[in-house]
């Protein structure tokens, strides 16, 4: 399986030219000749409206999950669409990602459960309640957003399965992370990889958290060992591409047993 993440820029309150370089970009991962397609592409957090606009239900976005479903089936290719902002029936507003199969059809969703308290989104945005579990191809997936990472606990729930879910292969991050948390993104990237076993995509934006913050980019795809096989190591526009292999993520299973040595009885 080979995975894409789009890089792309991200401007706040700007759905119109966000979906024009989500189009461009799209066009520019699956138009090269010669070379094999990926067979996913990865969004950032929010890459419709940015990260976010106050006040914010004035900035929701026309229709974001008809055009992740359009350039599924346009492209042939899996898509978890980063995360979008989604007013619910209730009135409150939902941090959601969405994820299409190659016929454009959206599988699975997934809320952010942890919202990031300091640039006050638990304020403006409705916490999720479900595990972002579904699969890709025939390979089991799981998706956290941005925040989410620094809990430990819930991606180790994400990624294990259980209750005739199987246990994640790949776990897809999408996020907007700002530049002065840059070395927490790369260890804490790594290290969720390692514990967890999977192979771990994260895909930041290029732009700004909230108007005045530059995010630090870095988007990579890390393998269960902790090696990094691609990033971008700026915040410039850029597409990072590389192939999971699922057969070293046996041997690596097979090899380190932690699933099994685990003691949750104690975990409590």
């Amino acid at each position: 399986m080979i995975i894409s993440c789009l890089q792309m820029p991200v401007v706040i309150g700007d759905f119109a030219g966000n979906v024009k370089s989500l189009r461009r970009m799209m066009k520019q991962v699956m138009g090269k000749s010669g070379e094999r397609r990926p067979d996913v592409v990865l969004l950032p957090e929010l890459w419709d409206i940015g990260y976010y606009p106050r006040p914010l239900p004035e900035s929701l976005a026309d229709n974001p999950q008809g055009v992740l479903a359009e350039l599924a089936r346009k492209y042939q290719v899996n898509i978890v669409g980063g995360s979008v902002a989604v007013r619910e029936a209730d009135g409150s507003i939902a941090n959601a990602c969405f994820v299409y199969d190659r016929g454009g059809s959206c599988i699975a969703r997934y809320d952010k459960t942890h919202l990031f308290s300091p640039s006050r989104e638990d304020r403006h945005f409705a916490r999720g309640n479900r595990l972002g579990r579904f699969q890709l191809d025939g390979v089991p997936c799981g998706v956290v957003i941005c925040y989410d990472l620094r809990f430990f606990e819930f991606l180790g729930i994400t990624c294990r399965g259980g209750e005739g879910v199987p246990r994640a292969d790949v776990l897809f991050l999408p996020t907007q992370w700002p530049d002065v948390r840059r070395e927490h993104w790369q260890i804490l990237t790594r290290a969720r990889a390692i514990e967890n076993q999977v192979y771990l995509c994260g895909c930041n934006a290029k732009g700004g958290f909230c108007p005045t913050v530059p995010l630090c980019g870095c988007s990579a795809i890390i393998d269960p060992w902790g090696e990094v096989l691609a990033q971008e190591p700026t915040d410039e526009e850029a597409i990072v591409t590389a192939e999971v292999d699922l057969a070293k993520l046996a041997e690596v299973r097979r090899g380190l047993p932690v699933m099994e040595d685990r003691r949750p009885e104690l975990y409590r």
